[in-house]
């Protein structure tokens, strides 16, 4: 039995760090009260620990750092989360995380919770981020826990705005123009949980599901999703 809880955001307006997510992160954890934290998508490791460690504090929930495999393989739970994702995945490769990860989430049913970053790298690829490259990843091939593509912190277009670039939805567009793998763009505030053949939305908002060949449509909050 496959465990995930994808979120698009730690941080969303009138809530604390990971306030809004609490409760499906105690769901998913399952009552294990111990969880490994991958923490490298921000540049002081430590200093990220800490912040997570203080939150999940307050969940009666142990955090230990991830520094190589050998973290992942004791681990009762992972989370992964957020900041650059390409940073965070060529650490990924650099440490040689990512079949681990597969083994002990696919396989083995360890809980995967990730946020933002977190959330990039459990997909097939990280390349509906939306994140600078600062570094280069061996590969854009990320962990691929789910069939689809996500674009956390998904914006809709402001009708007020005078900004001339491309918006979210054009840009997503793009990707599907090059690439047949379905995108949700995730708005702040919801989440995707995954257990076992369920994926369902979960959240204060809908998401917005691009399909090639397909108008994009809404998905509202509590809905199945089968891709």
């Amino acid at each position: 039995m496959m465990r995930l809880l994808l979120i698009s955001s730690s941080n969303v307006y009138g809530y604390g760090f990971l306030d809004h997510a609490e409760p499906e992160i105690l769901r998913v954890l399952g009552g294990r009260r111990s969880i490994a934290f991958v923490p490298f998508a921000q540049h002081d490791h430590d200093a990220y620990t800490l912040i997570v460690r203080e939150r999940f504090a307050r969940m009666d929930v142990e955090v230990t750092q991830v520094r190589d495999a050998n973290d992942i393989e004791n681990a009762q739970a992972i989370f992964i989360g957020g900041g650059n994702t390409f940073r965070l995945l060529k650490a990924m490769y650099d440490r040689s995380l990512i079949a681990p990860i597969q083994r002990r989430v696919c396989d083995e049913g360890v809980p995967y919770i990730g946020s933002s970053a977190g959330t990039n790298v459990a997909c097939p690829t990280i390349m509906t981020t939306n994140d600078m490259p600062i570094v280069y990843p061996p590969s854009f091939a990320a962990l691929g826990l789910v069939r689809f593509q996500i674009n956390p912190h998904y914006l809709d277009v402001d009708a007020d705005s005078t900004h001339k670039g491309e918006t979210r939805e054009e840009r997503i567009l793009q990707f599907l123009e090059d690439n047949a793998t379905p995108v949700i763009g995730l708005r702040e505030g919801t989440m995707i949980a995954v257990e076992n053949h369920t994926t369902t939305l979960l959240g204060l908002q809908s998401a917005r599901l691009f399909q090639r060949g397909a108008e994009p449509m809404e998905l509202e909050a509590g809905s199945a999703i089968a891709l």
